[in-house]
């Protein structure tokens, strides 16, 4: 008990890393409730509020006066849990079987939908690369704790690439992906398909991925109060998706993949993350791991961005950067 003490008294004293001046400018913009952490007394509330505030564009929005094929598709979940919703889209006319990003979104697997992050990914990736999107309506925590979520990505996957043909798609040029929670699920996802034998991604690809629920590295220390997400919000979203088994010595990779102890075999990795993040260390220290274990990784850590830094301010040079990075990647993966 003492050293754990001890431990918390010296994590108080560390000091954050500078936040780049246009996002220090945003953040200082925002109002208290988006500054207030979630915690499990308004997780409710602020699941209601998400599900009413966060753009939900529609299948015709989304197409974009015809500049986009979007369409809604169901597959049968893992374990009999009903239907998993698959939003669909590419760039219109684009001929050929194309590569595919199958995309989890984002919102500590408590909060998000499928549809709001398509239009940036249409545009930002899906255009300049001649990419296919699928981007997956997984079910959410607490309602739906661990492992539903990962079994629902898991059964879009699988039937996504055993359609390929019928949808357009390259089985053999299929990237996982995703940001902050759809980043870990994407990470979990795999090594989930590694261990089972199920389809082959080249490639994940990995925005500020939550990986570890033990939620007690250097940074999540250091950005707590700070961040967009620090450790108060990513310990509640935890314990929403584990419920009794957060913190469980015996957890299994495929709920927090820093708990990984076999990282070999996996596709190439892009991971990226901000300096002035929460997910700084465990990110750090999931690339090292690939490393270590023969893998391919690339990783950017970007200095004075806090998590999201891209969303919150898409003009700044930073979030330029971290795209141009990104597509880069994307691109030298896709080439033949």
């Amino acid at each position: 008990m003492g050293d754990d003490l001890e431990d918390e008294a010296v994590a108080t004293d560390l000091r954050p890393p500078a936040v780049d001046p246009v996002l220090q400018a945003l953040l200082a913009n925002l109002d208290e409730a988006a500054r207030s952490p979630l915690t499990p007394a308004n997780l409710a509330a602020r699941q209601r509020q998400d599900a009413t505030c966060r753009p939900r564009p529609t299948v015709e929005e989304l197409r974009v006066d015809g500049r986009f094929e979007v369409t809604e598709l169901r597959t049968p979940s893992a374990r009999n849990a009903g239907e998993v919703v698959l939003v669909s889209a590419r760039p219109a006319g684009a001929g050929g079987p194309l590569p595919l990003l199958y995309y989890l979104h984002g919102g500590g697997m408590i909060m998000g939908n499928a549809w709001s992050v398509l239009p940036r990914l249409l545009h930002e990736l899906a255009l300049p690369l001649g990419l296919a999107v699928i981007s997956v309506e997984y079910r959410l925590a607490p309602q739906t704790p661990y492992p539903g979520p990962l079994e629902d990505c898991w059964a879009g996957l699988v039937w996504a690439t055993r359609h390929a043909v019928d949808l357009g798609l390259d089985p053999n040029r299929v990237i996982i992906g995703g940001k902050s929670a759809g980043a870990g699920l994407a990470a979990a996802l795999a090594l989930l398909t590694r261990d089972r034998g199920g389809p082959q991604p080249i490639g994940q690809l990995l925005l500020s991925p939550m990986l570890d629920d033990r939620n007690n590295t250097c940074s999540s220390h250091q950005m707590a109060g700070h961040d967009t997400w620090d450790r108060t919000s990513n310990a509640t979203a935890w314990q929403a998706l584990l419920g009794d088994r957060y913190g469980a010595d015996d957890l299994p990779p495929y709920a927090a993949p820093a708990r990984a102890t076999d990282l070999t075999g996996l596709p190439p990795a892009y991971l990226e993350v901000g300096a002035a993040e929460t997910f700084r260390d465990e990110v750090v220290a999931y690339a090292d791991m690939i490393w270590q274990a023969g893998g391919s990784a690339e990783l950017h850590v970007w200095p004075g961005a806090c998590h999201g830094f891209d969303t919150l301010a898409p003009h700044a040079a930073i979030s330029h950067d971290a795209r141009n990075a990104r597509t880069r990647w994307l691109r030298r993966l896709l080439s033949p």
